[in-house]
């Protein structure tokens, strides 16, 4: 059993734009459906520094904190935690969070490959399993990656 998800992919933008994009706009491709928060999202907002977080902000104003940004190191790299466990609530323990690290490679004039890779996984427990599956089906980070590529055209 691997403890490892990792997904790419290859957008027709340079290594710098793929980067602000990502880090700029993660709200528009994260799915709004992707909620813990008991009122709909009205917006996703990523902290672009060490120690901000990734956090969903819903139509009545409530927050939820689900990553902290671990490096922040435009326009090649960033890593941050994931906070949700396997019952997909809020994990509070930062020694219980896996971690989400994010390359951007040129791969040719104006396009960069994005590799993803979540690690980890086996850091929430029992049933982590649970969250591999979830991060690594068609629902979790390839729909993230495919609604990102779409920003490009």
């Amino acid at each position: 059993m691997t403890e490892v998800v990792q997904r790419q992919i290859v957008v027709e933008a340079p290594v710098e734009k793929a980067f602000t994009v990502f880090t700029e706009r993660f709200g528009d491709f994260k799915p709004r459906e992707h909620n813990l928060l008991g009122a709909p999202i009205a917006e996703t907002v990523f902290e672009p520094r060490v120690g901000g977080h990734i956090y969903d902000r819903a139509e009545d104003g409530s927050e939820c904190r689900w990553a902290r940004i671990l490096a922040y190191e435009p326009p090649h790299r960033v890593v941050f935690s994931w906070d949700i466990g396997p019952t997909w609530q809020l994990e509070t323990d930062p020694a219980s969070a896996s971690e989400v690290e994010v390359r951007f490679v040129a791969d040719g004039p104006g396009r960069t490959r994005v590799e993803l890779e979540h690690r980890n996984l086996d850091r929430h427990g029992p049933g982590w399993e649970s969250v591999r599956d979830g991060v690594g089906t068609d629902q979790g980070w390839p729909l993230y990656l495919k609604r990102f590529a779409a920003l490009f055209g």
